[in-house]
């Protein structure tokens, strides 16, 4: 990168797998943009986390939207976070009705917690789209929900959150995902009849200016300065998987958004094989606040 690199979108998610707001600034701490993925909703018989990976059980998160009613601050409580409702209505941690309004919308007993529960699991569909994930990889990983609907959509995995992130966290890997604007640009250009939004990728920090396209898959390894404050250590390219296919907002259901990724973007991860890949990991190792139009360097 260099100083005519710049930060064109912040985003937040205040519940995981709902989506998030998008905010001209934010603080950042080691869990990333403060007040990010804050939240989570549980199965409280399974004690799984809810993501819409598995879309069966929790896509209509996503047809959810949540922001925070303040923001976020340093050394203070967390804010309450509203809910927007399919249906247009509201709800949030402030409502005592919240469990059973999240219950009714998923058809199942559910609970919006802060608070990740022993174990932080989770369930993930992987479609079956060639060279979206390691064969090997799969079947390591796979699991049985006994229901022959999981069977037919794909390969169910369990996997556990946080993995480069602080322990107790919501987040898939780490706690900061950077994407550049030129690899949906690309994307694009390359498979016209798709949308590739932002949205679908659920990136913290977009990043526009001279980066060619696709170039998170060789920032493993380096720093990203953003502003005068933050910096990041990149972990590795962003795997990705069926979530980037699901509708959200006005965009609709694609499967080719990620047999695109899977054809034009295959990234080897060292000792974990060849994945479709969108997009960077980084966990913060200085903190400080990001702003819309900051510049970004790569060192």
């Amino acid at each position: 990168m260099t100083e005519r690199a710049t930060v064109a979108e912040l985003w937040r998610y205040p519940v995981k797998s709902m989506r998030g707001e998008r905010v001209p600034a934010a603080d950042v701490d080691e869990a990333g943009l403060r007040g990010d993925r804050a939240y989570a909703i549980v199965d409280p018989v399974t004690g799984r986390v809810g993501s819409a990976k598995h879309p069966r059980l929790w896509g209509d998160l996503l047809r959810c939207e949540a922001r925070f009613v303040e923001e976020p601050a340093a050394g203070a409580a967390l804010p309450s976070v509203s809910i927007r409702l399919p249906d247009g209505s509201e709800t949030g941690s402030d409502d005592p009705e919240v469990d059973a309004r999240l219950s009714a919308l998923l058809g199942r007993e559910v609970q919006l917690t802060s608070v990740a529960p022993e174990g932080n699991g989770y369930l993930a569909l992987w479609p079956d789209i060639d060279g979206v994930i390691p064969d090997d990889v799969r079947d390591q990983i796979a699991v049985d929900s006994g229901d022959e609907r999981d069977r037919a959509d794909g390969t169910l995995t369990g996997l556990t959150l946080a993995l480069s992130s602080p322990p107790g966290t919501f987040f898939d890997v780490a706690a900061l995902h950077v994407l550049a604007a030129s690899t949906l640009s690309r994307l694009g250009e390359l498979e016209p009849g798709s949308r590739f939004a932002s949205e679908r990728y659920r990136p913290n920090i977009v990043v526009e200016g001279d980066v060619e396209p696709f170039a998170e898959n060789g920032w493993a390894g380096s720093e990203i300065a953003v502003g005068d404050d933050v910096a990041a250590s990149v972990v590795m390219p962003t795997m990705r998987c069926i979530m980037t296919t699901l509708a959200q907002g006005d965009l609709p259901r694609d499967d080719g958004v990620l047999r695109a990724v899977a054809r034009h973007n295959r990234v080897d991860l060292p000792g974990l094989g060849t994945w479709s890949c969108v997009g960077a990991y980084a966990v913060v190792n200085r903190t400080g606040r990001v702003r819309l139009g900051d510049a970004v360097a790569l060192g």
